[in-house]
C-alpha cells in the first residue's frame, strides 16, 4: 500500500484553509451581522443574557439565554436548546434565537465542550456531550420560565448530531430539528471503506484551531488519516458509539418528533446516511434535501435572513412543542429541492423517490491503471457544491479528453426527453485487481453534445484482502441527488482510482479490470422520477 500521507499533504492544507473560510462565513460573520438585522423587528426586545452552565462533571459550558420580551418568572414557555456547530462560538445562533424568542420560546444556546471558552475536551458526540445536553436542559428548567413538558433541541452540523443523540438518551426532548447532521458517523466519513480525506482534515484542522481535541480523538484522527488498518475495528466502534442510528430503538421508544434537513452535496455528511436513518424512524418525522454543501442550505438563516430550512424548523417546533395545527404534519414528509430547477417535490417516503430505474449496461472488459488522477473528480470540500448551489456550476470533465489508460468510461444513448434523476444511483460490476488492496471512485455525469460532463454524483469504494487476479463483485451506492438531465444529453459512468476528496489505497503499479460476465452483467442503475 502506498503511503497515504504523501497524497494528503495538499489535501490537508486545503481542507484546513477551507475550515478557516467556513468559520468566517458561517460562524463569526453571522453573529457579527445578526444584531443589526434584528433591530427593526420585535425580536430586538427579547432578553439576552450570557451565562455559565455546569455540564457533565462540572465542566463549564458558555451559553446564552434568550427569553421572550416581558417574560415573567411565573410564566412558562416551550424551550429550545441549541448546541453549537463544530468550531463555532456560542453566539452562532443569536439571530435565530431572537426570532424564536419573539415567537414565544425560551432559547438556550451553549458552546459544545472543548471549543472556544467552554471547558473540557472535544469528544465528538461522546457520552460527555450527551450528558452535557441533559445538564443544560436541567439547568434551563430550573433557571428560566421553561415548560418541562415542551423541550426541543436543534442545531447545525455538530449541534444536529448532539441533538439527535440527546433525544435518544433523554425522554424530556419532545422535538428535534437536525440540520446538516449525521445519522451514521462511520458511513459519513468512511463510506465504501474509504477515508473522506478532505472532510477528516477539515474537521481535525478546525478542531485544533478552535478547541482542544481529546487524546482519544487525536489518536483516532491519526489512525484515520494515516490509514492504520490495524485500528479499523476500533475506529468503527468509536464512530458507531457516536451515531444516532445506533440508538434508533431508543429514539423510537422516546417518540420525539424528528426533522432531518441536509444538502445534496454535503461533503462532510453525505445525504445517503441521513435518508437511511430517516427510514428507521417510526415516530413523527420529516426529511428535507436541498442543493448545497455542508451547512450552506441553512447558512443565510444564521445571518437572520429568510431561509427555508429555519422556517420549517420553526414550523416543526410550533407543531410539536406548541401544538399548533399549522399543516406541516399534513404535508408529504419527504421534501426535495432539485439542484436543477429549484422547485420542491413531495414524497410519502424515501423509497418512493426515484421509483423508476434506468439501467445503463457496462458492457465489455476495461482495464485501467491506478495512482493517477484522470481529471474526473468530486471537487473541493465546501467549495464545489456551494458553486453548484448558487451558480449551478458543478465539477466538470470532458469525456473525450479523459485518458482511457486511467479512466473507464461508459455512456448511455442520448435521452429523447428530460430525465429527472432522483435518489440513489447504484453501481454493480465485476472487478479484478492485480493487487490485494485498491480504491476506485465512480462518477455519474450529465454529458452535453460537445462531450462536457457535469457531475451528477460520485462515491468511493475500497477493498482489502482480495486475491490478485481473482474477480469479485462490487456493489456501490453513489451519493443521493436530485438533478435534471436535459433532452439530447447522455449519462456517463466514469471510474478512476484517484480523487482529492478521498484517501486512495492503490499500491504502485496496480491495475483494475472491470468486466461484465454474461451470468452477472455489470450496470449502473439510475433512479428517475416519472414525467
Amino acid at each position: 500500500m502506498r503511503d497515504p500521507h504523501q497524497s494528503l499533504r495538499s489535501t490537508t492544507a486545503g481542507a484546513v484553509s477551507a475550515a478557516l473560510i467556513a468559520g468566517a462565513a458561517f460562524g463569526l460573520a453571522p453573529a457579527a451581522q445578526a444584531a443589526p438585522a434584528e433591530r427593526p423587528a420585535a425580536a430586538a426586545t427579547a432578553s439576552v443574557r450570557f451565562v455559565d452552565i455546569p455540564g457533565d462533571g462540572g465542566t463549564v459550558l458558555k451559553a446564552n439565554v434568550v427569553t421572550p420580551a416581558g417574560a415573567k418568572a411565573d410564566s412558562s414557555y416551550p424551550v429550545i436548546v441549541l448546541p453549537t456547530s463544530w468550531a463555532m462560538p456560542q453566539i452562532e445562533y443569536i439571530a435565530q434565537a431572537k426570532k424564536l424568542a419573539a415567537a414565544g420560546y425560551v432559547v438556550v444556546s451553549y458552546n459544545s465542550r472543548g471549543f472556544w471558552e467552554s471547558g473540557g475536551e472535544i469528544e465528538v458526540g461522546g457520552p460527555e456531550d450527551i450528558a452535557d445536553a441533559s445538564k443544560v436542559i436541567g439547568w434551563t428548567l430550573k433557571n428560566t420560565p421553561a415548560d418541562p413538558a415542551k423541550v426541543g433541541m436543534a442545531g447545525v452540523s455538530y449541534g444536529a448530531g448532539i441533538s439527535l443523540l440527546a433525544a435518544a438518551h433523554d425522554k424530556r426532548v419532545k422535538a428535534v430539528g437536525a440540520m446538516s447532521g449525521w445519522g451514521d458517523l462511520v458511513d459519513s466519513i468512511y463510506s465504501g471503506r474509504t477515508q473522506h480525506a478532505q472532510a477528516g482534515a477539515l474537521l481535525g484542522g478546525a478542531g485544533y484551531l478552535t478547541g482542544r481535541p481529546s487524546a482519544e480523538l487525536q489518536r483516532i484522527l491519526k489512525d484515520f488519516l494515516g490509514s492504520n488498518l490495524d485500528s479499523e475495528d476500533e475506529m468503527i466502534a468509536w464512530g458507531s458509539k457516536r451515531s444516532p442510528a445506533t440508538y434508533v430503538d431508543r429514539l423510537n421508544k422516546n417518540g420525539a418528533a424528528i426533522l432531518l434537513a441536509n444538502a445534496w452535496g454535503d461533503t462532510i455528511f453525505p445525504p445517503n446516511q441521513y435518508a437511511s436513518f430517516y427510514e428507521k424512524l417510526t415516530g413523527p418525522k420529516r426529511l428535507e434535501f436541498r442543493p448545497g454543501d455542508h451547512a450552506t442550505a441553512e447558512a443565510t438563516g444564521l445571518l437572520g435572513l429568510p431561509n427555508d430550512t429555519w422556517t420549517n424548523t420553526r414550523r416543526w417546533f410550533d407543531r410539536y412543542l406548541k401544538g399548533e395545527k399549522n399543516g406541516i404534519d399534513q404535508e408529504q414528509p419527504v421534501q426535495l429541492k432539485s439542484r436543477s430547477t429549484g422547485g420542491y417535490e413531495g414524497y410519502p417516503d424515501w423509497k418512493s423517490v426515484g421509483a423508476t430505474k434506468k439501467k445503463i449496461d457496462l458492457a465489455g472488459s476495461t482495464t485501467i491503471r491506478a495512482n493517477v488522477d484522470s481529471g474526473a473528480n468530486g471537487g473541493i470540500v465546501m467549495l464545489s457544491n456551494t458553486l453548484d448551489q448558487f451558480l449551478k456550476i458543478p465539477p466538470m470533465a470532458s469525456m473525450p479528453l479523459l485518458p482511457r489508460r486511467y479512466a473507464a468510461v461508459w455512456q448511455s444513448e442520448r435521452a429523447e426527453r428530460d430525465r429527472r434523476v432522483r435518489g440513489t444511483a447504484k453501481l454493480h460490476t465485476t472487478l479484478t485487481s492485480t493487487k490485494e488492496s485498491g480504491t476506485l471512485v465512480a462518477y455519474l455525469y450529465d454529458v452535453g453534445p460537445l462531450g462536457l460532463g457535469k457531475l451528477v454524483s460520485n462515491a468511493p469504494y475500497t477493498f482489502h484482502g482480495k486475491t490478485p487476479g481473482e474477480p469479485f463483485a462490487v456493489d456501490l451506492e453513489l451519493f443521493s441527488t436530485a438533478y435534471d438531465v436535459p433532452a439530447g444529453h447522455r449519462l456517463a459512468l466514469v471510474v478512476d482510482t484517484v480523487d482529492p476528496l478521498y484517501v486512495e489505497h492503490n499500491p504502485s503499479g496496480a491495475q483494475l479490470t472491470f468486466s461484465s460476465p454474461s451470468a452477472d452483467p455489470s450496470y449502473v442503475s439510475v433512479p428517475l422520477r416519472e414525467q
